[in-house]
């Protein structure tokens, strides 16, 4: 019996790729296996030794002490697409509600006291303050072109618009999804300076913290639009509101709000919108659920954000997986010490990313205690488990 601990409301229809039968899942649990969440801040709590297992409805990791569970081999899985096409809407209303300056028309009809013919009269009268622009012809530029910024990408030149894209690590599997309209440009000056809209859709990382800065407004055509669905922090607000300030943009549109963006009558703060649909939560749900089992039960690793992806299909072997530190001849030392024990070898596929590596191995019998032990005080060994045969 696997034991799943949820630390926030997880849609029903992700729990239920759970079976009964082989899981117990529960808020509140002793020694899990596993943890599932969505915003819960991890940082601050003491994560069990018992878990093997961390999954993220949704695509940031930045509440979950990734450093510290690669360091005890535990791999930390995400839902990357799962949510994304409820960001890309989102994307397109902030692109339009800047544009057409809506939310601003909306505040201003909202303090109006006339009625009849007067209220008209008024709303006649406002109108010319919020004289908007159109889409088409003019230039978005899209940071990050991952599954979320693709779509964005791809929509945006059905709406008319020009796109130009920036990502120097995108995937093989992005890259055919991206449109051959979509523009791509070497450097982030060159994205801001044909760029009447730019969108970023990148994690927040070091490399990221403010990549949205005074410097790089300032080369944007004037009038222009910024919007940050991503992460707090990526756009550096103060420089994004002197900008306004300034005339050099016409809106920032962004879902984290802090007090001085909601007081400024050109930012429309959100509030954390960008996966909230009841679409996006289930996918989300669903995909980590999905993940997770499929880890605990078969060892496969799918989605990780600090594990490469590493998957062979269950035939019935014995089955043990091993995570490890990157180093040289370790299937060498595990191999070795297989054949000491006289196990065969049915499959094996050891895969690496950065300084971690993981290894599965099928093996045609039981591994014994003594073995599991030897294996495990191998130099480098992180987490070793003994799935023994796939569950019926």
């Amino acid at each position: 019996m696997f034991k799943v601990l949820t630390l926030n409301n997880i849609a029903v229809a992700g729990l239920r790729h759970f079976p009964r039968e082989h899981y117990e899942v529960a808020s509140e649990i002793l020694h899990p296996d596993a943890i599932i969440l969505r915003s819960h801040n991890m940082h601050d709590m003491e994560i069990p030794g018992s878990v093997v297992a961390i999954g993220r409805a949704g695509a940031g990791v930045n509440n979950i002490p990734v450093d510290e569970m690669s360091k005890r081999g535990v791999p930390v899985f995400n839902t990357p697409g799962a949510n994304a096409n409820a960001v890309k809407e989102l994307v397109v209303a902030g692109m339009l509600i800047g544009a057409r300056n809506l939310c601003l028309a909306k505040d201003y009809v909202g303090s109006l006291k006339e009625e009849g013919g007067a209220l008209n009269k008024a709303v006649e009268a406002g109108k010319k303050q919020f004289v908007g622009f159109e889409l088409p012809g003019k230039t978005l530029g899209v940071i990050g072109l991952g599954a979320i910024g693709v779509e964005v990408a791809n929509i945006a030149l059905g709406l008319g618009m020009k796109v130009v894209g920036f990502d120097p690590a995108i995937t093989v599997k992005r890259a055919w999804q991206l449109s051959a309209g979509v523009q791509k440009v070497d450097t982030l000056d060159r994205l801001f300076k044909e760029s009447n809209f730019v969108t970023v859709h990148v994690p927040l990382i070091d490399a990221t913290r403010g990549m949205i800065n005074a410097e790089r407004l300032a080369l944007m055509p004037d009038g222009g639009v910024v919007l940050n669905f991503a992460r707090g922090g990526i756009v550096d607000d103060a420089a994004a509101i002197g900008a306004l300030d300034r005339g050099k943009l016409h809106a920032y549109i962004t879902d984290f709000p802090t007090p001085e963006l909601i007081a400024h009558p050109k930012v429309v703060a959100l509030p954390h919108l960008g996966a909230s649909t009841s679409e996006a939560e289930e996918n989300c749900a669903i995909m980590v659920a999905e993940n997770v089992r499929d880890y605990l039960e078969n060892g496969n690793i799918r989605f990780s954000v600090n594990f490469p992806e590493t998957i062979i299909p269950r035939l019935g072997a014995y089955r043990i997986t091993i995570a490890n530190e990157n180093v040289p001849n370790m299937v060498g030392q595990i191999s070795t010490c297989l054949a000491r024990a006289n196990l065969n070898i049915e499959d094996l596929l050891n895969k690496s990313y950065g300084g971690l590596a993981y290894t599965i191995v099928d093996l045609d019998s039981p591994v014994s205690n003594e073995t599991i032990e030897e294996l495990r005080g191998i130099a480098g060994v992180l987490a070793l488990r003994n799935l023994g045969k796939p569950i019926s």
